[in-house]
């Protein structure tokens, strides 16, 4: 190579190195900028006409709708997945009503500080925004499918109740449904009338009205403030007075909504049911008939005139046995054939009656049978099986209602029972589990594994209310029992059986302390 070749390589490779050094160099200039994250887009996507909020757009949301009903739902959860189409189908509904009224969802595991920010326990959590305001959500209380959804939100925006000025007004108000509530006020100012219109807006299912206008007063026969139920069944009318010195009580005069917007006598059906037992009256008296046969039918009268002294201490029930309503027959253990017959219960207790199979069912055999009951005059019938020969043959023992106290309060034995239904997938899981069990405890003379078919047995002790559920009875005369809450494994139930009923508390692995002479207490506290 030529020497003023080699002077010039060696310049050129000099020049490069300087640049390459230098800030705002060619080869600086030429590298490709770093992008810098920006805030968080508070733009508002939307999907089947619901807003879908983040934490980074909720605010906007609030400021550009005044009516906001939010879901917070997680993707898993099954009841979330049954609302979803209720909820895209009330905001289609929603969709033409009012461009302030809009519905929204988040999701709950993906944005956890809106979920702790407003209180979600369980999803779906359904809150109500009004105005803009953050800090005060209402819950929602309304009923989940599409048309529940938008009375109650229409309820919230307004009015609750119609006004009603003229005894021509409330004639037509009254005729134009089965039940309407009329509030009789003579100071619509007072505090009474705010209380009543807030009930008003969480019973969407009723119809509400309202009035100041003495000449209503007088037309309905009222001296004062009293809140009206009329109906087009039963009775007519039903009347709640306001207490002049303690005003109107909010959860008294719902309860009374309650009891007198149902009829006296309720067939149960699939659209009754939930009404039935979300009355909040826990005594059921159930005729058992069979729809189809007159003579059946003839007793519905006796049945109408026994009920109205028991209204809302007793919800008196029809269940036709010629309908579908096996799964009630196979609760109270009957058969179709046992109709004509009544049956009562107490919903929280689960304790249930049997009236005196030879008694004819009249109007006044039904109101004795009641007052017996309510007075405790009659027992609890326990239905039970009767004791199988070989019980106590095989290493799981056989328990029914006529042996349960004998055995399992036995107080020279440790008993541990699980309480079952045949139909019950989680009781079938964990059968060969208990049969192990059984097995591997059966030479231990102190201990017994037993069960017990709870859907034909009943115990007069405690009601069962889940299966499969387990207690254990220990030794003893104290009668005691715990039940059993841990993982249903081998394992782990052994360790509670040799722990003496009580499972030991797992051993927490060793945590090494920091180095002497560092500083680094946090770092320990979150290892720990």
């Amino acid at each position: 190579m030529r020497l003023d070749s080699i002077l010039l390589f060696f310049l050129l490779t000099v020049r490069a190195w300087a640049l390459d050094g230098e800030e705002g160099g060619e080869k600086e200039a030429k590298a490709p900028e770093e992008a810098t994250a920006g805030p968080p887009s508070d733009e508002l996507l939307e999907e089947d006409d619901i807003l879908v909020l983040t934490q980074h757009n909720l605010d906007r949301a609030l400021r550009e709708h005044r009516y906001l009903l939010v879901e917070f739902y997680a993707p898993w959860c099954g009841h979330c997945k049954a609302l979803a189409p209720e909820y895209a189908k009330a905001a289609s509904l929603l969709k033409n009503e009012s461009s302030e009224l809009k519905l929204a969802k988040v999701d709950g595991p993906a944005e956890k500080e809106l979920v702790e920010e407003f209180g979600v326990t369980g999803y779906p959590s359904l809150k109500f925004f009004r105005d803009g305001n953050r800090s005060q959500p209402v819950e929602f209380t309304g009923p989940r499918e599409a048309e529940g959804i938008v009375r109650w939100l229409k309820r919230r925006l307004g009015p609750s109740a119609t006004h009603l000025e003229t005894e021509a007004e409330a004639a037509q108000f009254i005729d134009s449904q089965d039940i309407v509530i009329i509030g009789f006020f003579k100071d619509l100012q007072d505090e009474d009338v705010a209380e009543f219109l807030a009930i008003a807006e969480d019973v969407v299912d009723l119809t509400f009205g309202l009035t100041d206008r003495p000449e209503l007063f007088q037309k309905y026969g009222l001296s004062k403030d009293t809140v009206v139920l009329f109906k087009k069944f039963d009775e007519g009318r039903a009347d709640f007075p306001v207490d002049e010195e303690l005003g109107l009580d909010q959860p008294d005069l719902t309860r009374f909504l309650v009891i007198h917007s149902m009829h006296l006598v309720t067939e149960f059906n699939s659209q009754t049911s939930a009404k039935i037992f979300g009355a909040r009256i826990l005594n059921h008296l159930l005729l058992f008939i069979n729809q189809t046969l007159n003579s059946h039918r003839e007793l519905l009268k006796d049945f109408q005139e026994a009920a109205p002294p028991f209204r809302g201490e007793v919800l008196f029930v029809v269940v036709d046995v010629a309908g579908e309503n096996d799964h009630v027959l196979q609760y109270f253990g009957m058969n179709a054939t046992d109709a004509p017959t009544l049956r009562f219960i107490n919903v929280e207790t689960t304790k249930k009656y049997v009236p005196n199979t030879e008694e004819e069912i009249t109007a006044a055999s039904i109101t004795t049978f009641c007052q017996d009951i309510l007075s405790g005059k009659v027992k609890p019938h326990l239905r039970s099986q009767e004791i199988p020969a070989d019980w106590d043959q095989k290493p799981v023992k056989v328990l029914v209602g006529k042996n349960f106290e004998q055995v399992a309060f036995d107080e020279t034995k440790n008993v541990f029972v699980k309480f079952y239904a045949p139909w019950c997938t989680h009781c079938k899981e964990m059968a060969q589990t208990w049969e192990d069990l059984a097995e591997k405890y059966k030479d231990h003379e102190d201990i017994i594994i037993a069960e017990l078919d709870s859907t034909a047995n009943e115990l007069e002790a405690f009601a069962i209310r889940g299966f499969p559920t387990l207690k254990y009875f220990p030794a003893g005369p104290d009668r005691k029992v715990i039940e059993y809450k841990s993982a249903r494994d081998l394992e782990t139930f052994s360790k509670f059986l040799d722990n003496g009923g009580v499972l030991p508390e797992p051993e927490q692995p060793e945590v090494p302390l920091p180095e002497a002479g560092t500083n680094d207490s946090k770092a320990h506290k979150d290892e720990l």
